[in-house]
């Protein structure tokens, strides 16, 4: 069976957020992610993954004004600073949590900027964001995201991210595959992950339509699961789907279909 980590962003919202790590724990996950940690104190973030013998599996770079509607500005050629600043923000966090892998959303591409401008500014943040994760000893991943959920999504499939990679060079950039957003925005799940598996560090899994749990729609993660077990993943799958009905109610699908 795959090792799943419950997305504590999406899951176990009927609680609040530092109560989820108890909630992840008792439904059985060992993992747990989710989007952004800097809200909180991390020192009482790792109290309680170490209270419910939980491991910190991924958390994101900062990524500018979430709740004004920023996806990440990885990308943006007027904030590099900014996002250097976030990336040794991010390194203190996951340093604490014992978190050693960290992915980056690349953002939007913003309005009216020079294509090859931004272009440029995403490789050289990479390169860099990669080679100070890489000396803390914490990967560097970065995410293709559907552009139905998010128009505009600069990384937005699998060959732009890989190439991406390609481009920056460097040995700790890996792939964040989810497979959600790449049901979504190209299909070809199985042949994807096995072709690009030596690249993909960790992989989220959401169905489709709806982004509810694994089994509501078109995917068949039964199948799928038992794909990727025989191609020796060994990371983490996160769970970052929106519960249909409560969590703990659509939690059936763990032995339904990965059993």
């Amino acid at each position: 069976m795959p090792r799943f980590a419950a997305n504590l962003t999406m899951l176990f919202n009927e609680v609040p957020f530092l109560e989820r790590f108890e909630a992840a724990a008792q439904a059985g996950f060992k993992g747990v992610e989710y989007l952004f940690p800097y809200a909180f104190d991390k020192e009482a973030l790792a109290e309680q993954l170490q209270k419910h013998g939980l491991t910190q599996v991924l958390h994101n770079l900062p990524a500018g004004n979430w709740e004004g509607g920023e996806r990440g500005i990885a990308c943006h050629p007027d904030r590099v600073g900014e996002f250097q600043d976030g990336v040794g923000r991010a390194i203190e966090y996951a340093t604490t949590l014992g978190c050693r892998q960290i992915n980056c959303l690349a953002g939007i591409t913003p309005a009216g900027a020079d294509a090859g401008k931004v272009h440029e500014t995403l490789v050289a943040n990479l390169r860099f964001a990669a080679g100070k994760l890489g000396e803390a000893g914490i990967r560097l991943l970065v995410e293709p995201i559907n552009t139905f959920d998010i128009p505009g999504f600069h990384v937005n499939g699998t060959a732009q991210a890989i190439a991406l990679i390609d481009e920056v060079g460097s040995d700790n950039l890996f792939l964040q595959h989810d497979i959600y957003h790449m049901q979504r925005m190209e299909g070809e799940l199985a042949n994807t992950i096995a072709k690009h598996l030596p690249r993909i560090a960790h992989m989220q899994i959401a169905d489709n339509p709806g982004r509810n749990e694994p089994g509501t729609g078109e995917i068949n993660y039964a199948w799928l699961f038992r794909f990727i077990d025989g191609l020796g993943y060994g990371g983490w799958i996160g769970c970052e789907y929106k519960p249909a009905a409560g969590t703990r109610e659509g939690l059936g699908w763990v032995q339904a279909l990965a059993g």
